[in-house]
């Protein structure tokens, strides 16, 4: 049976760090990666809808950006692959997607989009589908997609589909993270296309130190093997790196995922939330937010 309608947060996935190890015959590279996840993000809401309708708003202040097929949006694929697993096509969902991130920008927005989607459709119709179901429906629909569920830190390997846990993670709940973006978008294909095969060795890091600064050092001793050519092809992201890494309160910058959104690690939200404050005002044509990682936390 139906519930009332229900919300949550599709928080941003972070990649504190990233290194391409190499390129399968097919043509799909091959990561080592540990993700974490903001307590900053889209918005997806979803409430009943009769005959088996679905039905997607898109508003935000990205919405703009996915004016296109929106019958092809991921988040209504993943309605309809719920409800074909689930054999239920008198199912019906009026979806709101309220669109906070920017779009093509390192942060796993549409995976994360489309997670949450399979979280709360799947309490909204009260289907009876274990969690190694879900995690099958949203592989299919991504390689993002899955570790985007749990929304927890993980180490990704493979194409990004091997995701394990992060022993120790707990050191990571009070610290704070500012996401800036340029207001570019970055097509990942064409980030990979400038890497060239210049890859790099896996250094895994699925056991975290139990001080925040040891932490900061860890990661500090990695990279995003991404974040070069990158920069080649939008160079704002090295100002906002050095920007970032010169601000007070962050240990430590680097670019998500293929870029252009940049991160800075904080000791904690108060150090986030008060950097973001200061770049905000001093670079208003950037896109800046500040907060803390994401628990995976139930929706309300």
């Amino acid at each position: 049976m139906q519930t009332d309608a229900l919300a949550g947060l599709a928080p941003a996935k972070v990649n504190l760090y990233l290194h391409v190890t190499g390129r399968r015959a097919d043509g799909y590279h091959l990561l080592d990666s540990l993700v974490v996840f903001a307590d900053i993000g889209d918005r997806v809401a979803v409430e009943p809808l009769a005959e088996g309708r679905l039905r997607l708003e898109i508003g935000g202040p990205f919405a703009a950006a996915l004016d296109g097929d929106i019958g092809d949006n991921l988040v209504l694929r993943a309605a309809r692959a719920l409800r074909d697993a689930a054999g239920r096509a008198e199912l019906g969902a009026a979806i709101r997607l309220d669109k906070n991130l920017p779009v093509t920008a390192g942060l796993g927005g549409g995976s994360a989009d489309a997670a949450a989607a399979l979280r709360l459709l799947r309490r909204l119709w009260s289907l009876d589908l274990g969690n190694a179901v879900l995690k099958d429906i949203a592989l299919g629909l991504g390689a993002d997609v899955p570790v985007c569920l749990d929304s927890q830190p993980r180490h990704m390997t493979g194409i990004g589909e091997v995701v394990t846990p992060v022993r120790g993670e707990a050191v990571l709940a009070d610290m704070g993270i500012v996401l800036v973006n340029p207001r570019q978008g970055l097509p990942t294909p064409a980030v990979f296309r400038a890497l060239a095969g210049r890859f790099g060795a896996a250094q895994p890091l699925s056991e975290l130190p139990a001080d925040a600064a040891d932490v900061v050092a860890a990661l500090a001793a990695r990279r995003n093997d991404l974040q070069s050519p990158a920069i080649e092809l939008c160079p704002v992201i090295g100002e906002i790196i050095e920007t970032l890494g010169a601000t007070d309160g962050v240990l430590l910058a680097r670019m998500s995922g293929s870029g252009a959104t940049c991160f800075g690690l904080c000791a904690d939200r108060t150090a986030a939330r008060s950097a973001a404050l200061h770049l905000r005002g001093a670079r208003p044509d950037w896109w800046v937010a500040g907060g803390g990682l994401w628990q995976g936390r139930e929706e309300p």
